[in-house]
């Protein structure tokens, strides 16, 4: 039994015809059909039921072929490890981030990077935060710049960036053209909030908390611009981070004083599984950018 069998197989099993499969293998239907054969001999019983239209697995089929895709898995994961190891300079590191880090954190994180080691390639994603802890998971991205409000198991992180969040108002509110204020005197007002898929979500909702107060919810947006467009229509207030490009001539910004309003974005990855060295060599990049950067503050 040997690789090229097991490929044989699995993509038998998925197109359930020898013609079309001996096509999508580039193989004679004799050859893929003498494989099966050896292959069902050497497990000992037929592995797929022949139909009129093809053929189809049978149960034992079933059986084999879970333990089989995941004996390809393995195989094709050793593969690339071995690559990394020969090549450990060549690679693409997948990056998934926040809407507000990608007008100019990320773009300078990377021209950074690339600096010291040109070859790497990057498959970047913008997306909300629950969106980017599932892509963590589910090994679609290697990294992940996001606001998971809580520990998580088998992720690791790291602080990477502090937003100061501001109060916004529309333009004929009582309070536009104030410089600062407490968070407590808009505890009646009407809230433009983020939706529940967003990290930023839960950050508002215990900083109004905090204040002493639950925001009613007028309207929910999904990112920055579109909250802020919100405010500007007059549904409400909101708190947001500060982002070039706003239409300052319908909303107001103000400071907050109380209580701190900061929400936390975090380098993510994952503890357990295979983490190659060009995804290495970036997450200690980042963690000792942004450890220069603290300290520079302090």
């Amino acid at each position: 039994m040997d690789f090229q069998q097991l490929k044989y197989f699995q993509t038998l099993a998925d197109v359930e015809n020898f013609t079309r499969a001996s096509v999508k293998l580039d193989l004679s239907q004799p050859a893929l059909s003498r494989s099966i054969s050896r292959l069902e001999d050497e497990v000992g019983v037929p592995l797929f039921e022949r139909k009129s239209h093809g053929v189809e697995l049978n149960r034992y089929g079933k059986i084999f072929l879970k333990h089989a895709n995941q004996a390809l898995v393995e195989i094709n994961a050793a593969k690339q490890e071995i690559n990394d190891l020969t090549n450990p300079l060549n690679g693409t590191i997948s990056l998934a981030f926040v809407q507000t880090l990608g007008s100019s954190f990320v773009p300078e994180l990377i021209s950074a990077f690339r600096k010291e080691v040109p070859s790497l390639k990057f498959q970047l994603y913008q997306d909300t935060t629950c969106k980017i802890l599932e892509q963590l998971a589910s090994t679609e991205i290697d990294i992940g710049f996001c606001s998971p409000q809580e520990p998580i198991e088998s992720f690791s992180s790291i602080p990477i960036v502090r937003d100061e969040l501001f109060l916004i108002v529309p333009n004929n509110h009582r309070l536009a053209g104030r410089k600062e204020i407490d968070l407590i005197e808009v505890a009646n007002d009407p809230f433009v909030l983020f939706k529940s898929e967003t990290g930023i979500h839960d950050v508002i909702e215990e900083i109004c908390l905090k204040a002493g107060f639950h925001p009613k919810k007028s309207f929910e947006g999904l990112e920055e611009r579109s909250v802020a467009g919100l405010v500007g229509a007059k549904f409400g207030v909101a708190l947001i981070p500060f982002i070039p490009g706003l239409d300052m001539e319908k909303i107001s910004i103000i400071r907050i004083n109380n209580p701190k309003s900061v929400r936390e974005i975090r380098m993510v990855w994952r503890t357990n599984g295979y983490m190659s060295p060009a995804v290495e060599k970036f997450k200690t990049f980042v963690e000792m950018t942004m450890c220069l950067s603290e300290s520079e503050d302090y």
